[in-house]
């Protein structure tokens, strides 16, 4: 009674047998989390094509770590292992090489490298740690030298560089590191060069220096242990009157931990002349005080990274990003957060109480006694007093904290650079844009919300093989983005809107680079000026308005029709896997059946695509809906109808393009197009044939156990009992006794029609 109730043939009842056989054999699919962290929209993997990217290399040069943009934005020069290079980037497409000039480490320097037990294959060369621009006509750069530090300055001709002169060479201690593998920083200001780096082959003398320029050279004094000795560098940013260094070293100030590392901003003025009798070429104006990174109730984001400043029409809205990790991994992997601190609040806590160690008891504690004036640190004119001084040297570290305001927390990702600039939408709105490199080679673009924190634009993976971004320099001029690694650069244009193939997902995309254009019907590049009426949405991303089509916006919401439906026909009984492109992975999917649910019987979701099992009555329109920001549109719709018996296509579908699919589908791979073609019907076949064996071979040893046992106890019954008055057998072997009963019923006869005992052993 079944078959005429479902209204299916044997065959038909048999593939739908096989099609429950199969989702029970498939694996479980995860679910998408929808947790508050945010995720990329788009993601891009090595390779895709979605994502137009160019990459420069050299033969024989590698480690290309840094990159300096000329004052034009024309020019990349960049300092690679024992080379420095300049390339034309003004033309889109890979950056071209106009002129390189080796820089290569001595013989003499690399032998002695590696007789003090250093590596001749990744040591021993000179790698370019600083390169900056002087003036309009030298740069000056800075190498490890094979662990001896070396300075030049390199001529400029019409954005060439010319041969390094060897009267031009000095020595860089304290302006490069030793070791390649150290971090460091250097920044040239008002014809000064501020460095923060390791000043000793041991690396464990860290040391703040200002070289070059008129004034004389200052450092940090390391008796009064300024700097801890596993201090590093990762920035520094110059201001009006000041310069600010940004590091990480063990914090002293804490006892209930050991070995608690700690983030520091460091200031120094730029008119400190040093002390006469006291702290003599030392700095007078070192300031030091706490970053702090973190979320309430979670532990601290103590380890800083790099940072960077945006600049403001003031002083007082400019802003420092940096990003932090931890040095506790939290489900054994590590989290990254971008915080953003306001100079005005970094120069209020420098303007705020001291720090003073107790030599009694060897804790920190807030100074309370008189004031000094001039206010020891900052920068007076003229030299401080003696009394100020001695205060100086005892008491460079602030009592408050500059607290940050966490802008981004991701788990599982740890950011070594990132690049800042602000970018303004069609309402001429500005918008922080944030470009964070990976450990594992990969680069995020965020946008700052507002109050509400940064959402994640997309993600690329540059490199197949994980590395860490080694830097990261923004081209404003050329729109674009260049990430230096071990091998090569990459140019990544800041802004892929051709992937957002409708209003709907380029709005909801709010990315402020992308605009939607009515009068072409595509998501474009904004312009610098704009001057038809595009539309987007940074605040709400919302397609009801920012897609509504007519005069009345808000009453005409944009149409949910699909765009272009795809004509599948197949054969009766075969199995259909309709993908669904995901074009964002904030977005829930699901699949509608004309305008109810997807028929559960013959059909399941895996990894994003319906598994459909076509037999009659399943035929018709079958839609993937996304639905993101509280707004559901249809990714891709099918029409899905047998060969044999056609279905009419529904009125209310007339007017909307299609394209006709003769075979059943098979899965997109990684936003790619459709794949090849496939039919499930031969693999039903043999799971059919298998499926036959077993069943045959399962029947078969059912129906023969019970003639065995028949058999086997006629057996015993006749041929093992001797008849009256037979002898036995002359054998002296013991006939071997039967393990257990074989008990019969009382009416059981023999073989002469005698009925039996109860038991026979």
């Amino acid at each position: 009674m079944a078959l005429p109730t479902l209204g299916l043939d044997p065959w038909s009842l048999l593939g739908l047998f096989l099609f429950q056989l199969l989702l029970l054999l498939l694996p479980p699919t995860n679910a998408g989390g929808g947790g508050q962290e945010p995720m990329p929209r788009v993601r891009y993997h090595a390779g895709d094509g979605r994502r137009a990217l160019s990459f420069f290399h050299q033969k024989g040069l590698q480690d290309f770590d840094t990159l300096l943009l000329s004052g034009d934005g024309g020019t990349l020069y960049v300092g690679a292992r024992e080379a420095i290079l300049a390339l034309a980037i003004q033309d889109p497409g890979v950056p071209s090489l106009t002129s390189m000039i080796p820089w290569p480490a001595s013989n003499t320097k690399k032998s002695e490298c590696a007789f003090k037990k250093k590596s001749n294959e990744t040591q021993c060369f000179n790698f370019i740690r600083v390169l900056v621009s002087f003036n309009t006509t030298h740069l000056y750069a800075c190498g490890t030298f094979a662990f001896s530090p070396t300075c030049t300055f390199i001529e400029l001709r019409d954005s060439y560089l010319q041969p390094i002169l060897e009267n031009k060479v000095v020595d860089g201690k304290g302006q490069s590191p030793f070791d390649p593998a150290h971090k460091h920083t250097a920044v040239l200001t008002d014809g000064m060069l501020f460095s923060g780096t390791m000043s000793n082959f041991l690396g464990n003398e860290p040391v703040l220096i200002r070289t070059l320029g008129s004034q004389p050279v200052l450092k940090t004094d390391n008796f009064p242990r300024w700097l801890q000795s596993d201090a590093s560098f990762v920035a520094a940013i110059p201001s009006t009157e000041v310069v600010y260094f940004f590091f990480e070293e063990t914090a002293t100030e804490f006892e209930f931990f050991e070995k608690l590392r700690t983030s520091r901003v460091a200031r120094v003025c730029k008119n400190d002349v040093g002390g006469e009798k006291l702290l003599q070429k030392k700095w007078t104006t070192f300031l030091k005080a706490q970053l702090l990174c973190s979320q309430p109730g979670q532990l601290p984001f103590n380890i800083i990274r790099h940072a960077v400043l945006l600049p403001s029409n003031s002083s007082a809205g400019s802003q420092v990003y940096a990003v932090f990790t931890s040095q506790w991994e939290i489900g054994g992997t590590r989290s990254s957060a971008v915080c953003a601190f306001s100079l005005e609040n970094i120069n209020r806590v420098f303007e705020g109480k001291y720090k003073e160690l107790n030599k009694e008891t060897s804790r920190w504690t807030t100074y309370g006694g008189p004031d000094i004036d001039p206010r020891p640190g900052s920068c007076s004119v003229g030299p401080s007093s003696h009394k100020a001084l001695t205060f100086m040297k005892d008491h460079f570290l602030m009592d408050e904290q500059v607290v940050g305001v966490p802008l981004l927390v991701k788990s599982g990702v740890e950011y070594t650079r990132l690049a800042v600039e602000t970018a303004q939408d069609v309402d001429g709105h500005g918008h922080v844009v944030m470009y964070l490199g990976t450990t594992t080679g990969s680069l995020h673009k965020a946008v700052v919300s507002g109050d509400s924190g940064a959402h994640l634009v997309e993600e690329i993976q540059l490199v197949s093989d994980p590395e860490p971004v080694r830097n990261l320099q923004l081209a404003p001029m050329q729109g674009a983005v260049f990430a230096g690694f071990s091998g090569g650069i990459w140019k990544i244009p800041r802004a892929n809107c051709s992937v957002y193939e409708s209003c709907v997902d380029c709005i909801l995309a709010r990315d402020p680079h992308c605009a939607w254009d009515p009068k072409s019907s595509t998501c474009r590049l904004l312009p610098t000026q704009i001057l038809e009426p595009w539309k987007q949405d940074m605040k709400r991303g919302n397609p009801d308005w920012a897609c509504a089509i007519g005069p009345m916006a808000r009453s005409h919401p944009p149409p949910r029709r699909p765009q272009i439906i795809k004509e599948v026909l197949a054969v009766p009984n075969s199995i259909l896997e309709l993908p669904c492109p995901h074009p964002s992975a904030l977005a829930s999917y699901h699949w509608s059946y004309d305008t109810a649910k997807v028929p559960g019987a013959s059909s399941t979701v895996y990894n994003g695509s319906l598994l459909l099992l076509l037999h009659d009555g399943v035929g018709g329109l079958y839609q993937c809906w996304a639905t993101e920001n509280g707004f559901s549109y249809p990714v891709v719709s099918y029409w899905v109808d047998s060969e044999d018996q056609p279905l009419a296509l529904d009125p209310e579908l007339a007017g909307i393009p299609r394209e006709r699919v003769k075979t059943p589908l098979t899965r997109v791979g990684s936003g790619a197009a459709l794949a090849a073609q496939r039919s499930y019907w031969p693999h039903f076949l043999t799971v059919t044939v298998l499926l036959a064996v077993v069943l045959s071979g399962a029947l078969i040893l059912l129906l023969t156990s019970p003639l065995g046992a028949l058999r086997a106890r006629g057996k015993v019954q006749g041929c093992d009992t001797l008849a009256p008055g037979e002898k036995a057998p002359l054998s002296r072997e013991k006939h071997p006794q039967p393990l257990k009963e074989h008990r019969t019923s009382a009416g059981d006869v023999d073989a002469d029609n005698n009925r039996l005992g109860s038991e026979v052993a």
